[in-house]
């Protein structure tokens, strides 16, 4: 099977810190290839991959501070990209939201395409949906719950995320700090672990990216007056080895997310290094923590200040071996090879749904 991996060239894949829809492309690209696929990459030219990488863009996007000219730079990419679509059996398209320029751009390849949704909709590209001639499938039931009112016909399915266990080390014994990480944002609620952490008397770590001015407001009006430099304390955008070791040593990992979050990649990291997660039940965390075995799901600040008190009898094996049986590289490419095939047969065969 000859497979096109269309990335978004917003980071570089794999990442070296942010960057969770790109962890995921590397994740099954890598896989695929250790399987025989034959598979090219498209993404930007300081990713690393042990397919054939094509690159149109040398330099992905956010480092090296082209954000708000991203719409040229995407267009071309994904242009270019598409160009050669004739030679593959399908195009897996990770482009979008928000900009869905690879659905937008699908009338270009004679090839089928897939495109996943790595975050929710908006309603700014309805007219993109209503005119995509492709397949779409979400990332977690709670996603595709949380979408609007889209045509169903071309609906492959779920496919949860999946990491390279390889890349995160595990670690049975703990410190006794619990750790925030992800993007500083209201909706992500660091504030809110903050005082969960209190709640507990347990020191707390907090690393991630501050993006849009948005985020940095809301992070010098509810983070910063939270953080003392002892028991809150801040580190900036952690990658590399320090967020292994920030994973690995953690007591948990918070997360009081405050919407419908389709993922939430953190979440399986941390349990890939033994480390149970706690998160309010929102979004796809039911589906990605089992509760009491794998950390907890809480409903609010109190309740998440408890489960800080009592992760400590969560086995971090557990966590581990969690993580390898359901978001594991093989997991992840076996799920989408068999949305590949079933695609491929449902086109040759002129149908518009899979059986």
């Amino acid at each position: 099977m000859r497979i096109l991996q269309l990335a978004p060239i917003w980071e570089t894949v794999p990442p070296p810190a942010y960057g969770g829809t790109e962890t995921v492309v590397s994740c099954l690209t890598e896989e695929l290839v250790r399987r025989g696929a034959e598979v090219v990459l498209c993404a930007s030219g300081d990713s690393r991959s042990s397919a054939e990488l094509r690159s149109y863009f040398p330099r992905s996007l956010r480092p090296a501070g082209l954000t708000d000219e991203a719409l040229q730079y995407s267009l071309m990419h994904v242009t270019f990209a598409l160009r050669d679509a004739a030679d593959f059996d399908i195009v897996h398209n990770h482009n979008g939201p928000p900009s869905e320029l690879g659905m937008a751009l699908s009338h270009l390849t004679p090839a089928p395409m897939l495109s996943t949704l790595h975050n929710n909709l908006s309603k700014e590209t309805e007219f993109i949906w209503s005119h995509y001639r492709g397949w779409y499938n979400t990332i977690s039931s709670a996603q595709y719950r949380a979408l609007p009112c889209l045509p169903r016909a071309r609906y492959a399915g779920v496919v949860h995320n999946g990491i390279d266990l390889d890349a995160y080390e595990f670690a049975e014994r703990k410190s006794d700090y619990a750790l925030f990480i992800g993007r500083f944002a209201p909706e992500k609620a660091p504030h809110l672990a903050i005082e969960a952490a209190r709640r507990a008397g347990v020191r707390i770590l907090l690393a991630g990216k501050i993006g849009a001015p948005d985020e940095r407001d809301y992070f010098e009006a509810e983070v910063r007056p939270r953080l003392d430099g002892a028991s809150a304390e801040f580190l900036g955008e952690a990658g590399g080895e320090l967020k292994r070791a920030l994973f690995r040593d953690a007591r948990c990992l918070l997360a009081p997310i405050q919407w419908e979050e389709p993922f939430g990649l953190v979440m399986i990291e941390a349990m890939a290094s033994g480390t149970p997660a706690i998160a309010f039940r929102r979004g796809a965390a039911p589906e990605l923590i089992d509760h009491g075995r794998t950390g907890y799901l809480v409903d609010d600040v109190a309740s998440m200040a408890e489960a800080i008190e009592a992760c400590g009898a969560i086995d971090a094996h557990a966590c581990r071996r969690h993580v390898e049986q359901s978001f594991g590289p093989a997991a992840l490419a076996d799920n989408y090879l068999r949305l590949y095939e079933e695609i491929i047969e449902a086109e040759s065969e002129g149908r518009v749904a899979l059986e």
